[in-house]
């Protein structure tokens, strides 16, 4: 059989694959791009985008629950557990056939089908109707990653869910135990008690929300506590007794075990890179802890093939391998981007409270070996914050002393997913704590707490 020519091939359809697939077929190069499960990926799929629609619903159910403190009545209030879960699909849906439509008007040719590369410049595709041989000088690695497992606390889909049953609950749990509380956990642990699970979160680290700054981490917890979950730190789940309808857990915590029941678990213990089938060590291409060794412009030890997105390693984020995706793209096609900063990058958690934050946090400002200013802001003084009935929260900015330069900033509170934005353009833009004292920000918005809390860090906060 003939082999099909190729300038590039995109092995994965997710957030990286698809927008380099995109990119390369926009600066002309010939582009395949192969799928073996669903346009879009895990993230329009089964991540980012079902959990929103689905944190969405939630926070609905939750405004409505305090009518009253808006002078608005709602009774009887209630939920149809089917009926969210169909509408967080069909936002999923209508995302992934968008894809599907994308790659079509931009002239990818698309495969769906399994991949793996027998040789430098070929890659294998075993379709349902076959196989399909592809040639390219030049293959992206755009695989993806999948939930952790760990030892006896493998899901089941029934008793203990990953992600995708937990999207798709046939039941709503009524006592449920979350293992780990990174973003995932957090969101899941956040939907299903606004909707009246009642809700332990266990996490090993010394807090929840590891990544995060450590004050923020501290004022997220009080929330959740205050909403009336059990957040249980520096503990860890040993192993779990199933049962008829329910499940025994040995939760070890400050040298003690202690066995709690729950009808439902949620695994959220990170995750695992797709790096399996497809022939990468073979061909010389390093993979450490199940993700693909490559440099700053994601170039793997192998020549020809370049590996993006969660594959490729930390942070795990979206909108990272996106941007990873472009830069390849324009490579490959000539051009000289720039490497993808990490610290950069914001990450956002869509848990009530939000939480978002880019760069430094204050303890990695303090180990770099800044001398910093740290300005920090309450919701409780901002106007907008009061009259949304929000007022619950903090912005917070770390500068370099010497230079003026914004090393970091964190928040926690309502739309701060959003705000975030405003202090990643700061940044690319190399702001100083000047530009942005000297920025006019509108009134009334939440944006005004970024004005004073880079106002704070030099001592001139007004409205607090």
């Amino acid at each position: 059989m003939a082999s099909q020519n190729f300038d590039m091939i995109v092995i994965g359809a997710g957030p990286g694959g698809y927008v380099a697939a995109i990119r390369g077929a926009q600066l002309g190069l010939k582009v395949a791009c192969v799928e073996r499960e669903h346009m879009g990926g895990i993230c329009l799929n089964w991540g980012c985008i079902p959990t929103k629609a689905m944190l969405r619903t939630s926070e609905i159910f939750h405004y409505m629950e305090r009518a009253k403190d808006y002078g608005l009545k709602a009774e009887n209030i209630g939920y149809d557990l089917d009926a969210v879960v169909k509408r967080s699909r069909g936002v999923a849906k209508q995302l992934a056939s968008g894809v599907t439509h994308l790659l079509k008007k931009n002239k990818v040719t698309s495969f769906m089908g399994e991949a793996s590369i027998p040789s430098k410049g070929k890659v294998t595709v075993k379709t349902d109707k076959g196989t399909e041989e592809l040639t390219a000088k030049n293959i992206v690695v755009a695989t993806g990653a999948r939930a952790r497992e760990l030892p006896g606390l493998e899901a089941d889909g029934e008793l203990v869910w990953t992600y995708k049953a937990a999207l798709t609950p046939k039941r709503m749990p009524k006592k449920l135990l979350v293992i780990g509380s990174g973003a995932i956990g957090i969101e899941f642990a956040s939907f299903y008690h606004t909707l009246g699970a009642e809700t332990t979160v266990v996490e090993v680290m010394d807090r929840i929300l590891p990544v995060e700054d450590e004050e923020i981490s501290k004022f997220a917890k009080k929330q959740f506590e205050k909403q009336g979950m059990t957040i249980r730190e520096k503990a860890m789940v040993k192993q779990l007794d199933r049962g008829k309808g329910k499940v025994t857990a040995h939760i070890e915590q400050g040298g003690k075990t202690t066995k709690e029941e729950f009808d439902t678990v949620i695994s959220a213990v990170g995750i695992v890179g797709n790096t399996e089938g497809l022939g990468l060590e073979e061909l010389g291409v390093k993979v450490e802890k199940s993700h693909v060794v490559v440099d700053k412009h994601c170039r793997t030890g192998v020549e020809g093939v370049y590996a993006i997105g969660d594959v490729a390693g930390a942070p795990w984020l979206a909108h990272k391998a996106s941007h990873e995706g472009v830069a390849v793209a324009e490579m490959i096609a000539g051009g000289h981007p720039h490497a993808v900063d990490p610290d950069s990058i914001a990450g956002c958690t869509y848990c009530h409270p939000q939480v978002a934050s880019v760069g430094l946090t204050e303890a990695q400002a303090k180990e770099k070996g800044f001398k910093i200013k740290v300005g920090r802001f309450p919701f409780i003084g901002n106007g907008k914050a009061i009259a949304l009935g929000e007022s619950e929260g903090m912005v917070k900015t770390i500068f370099d002393e010497k230079t003026g330069e914004l090393l970091g900033a964190h928040m926690v509170g309502a739309e701060v997913t959003e705000l975030i934005q405003g202090y990643v353009v700061g940044r690319q833009l190399e702001t100083t704590e000047e530009d942005l004292m000297n920025t006019v920000f509108p009134h009334p918005t939440l944006s005004e707490m970024m004005h004073e809390s880079v106002l704070d860090a030099y001592g001139r906060a007004i409205h607090y």
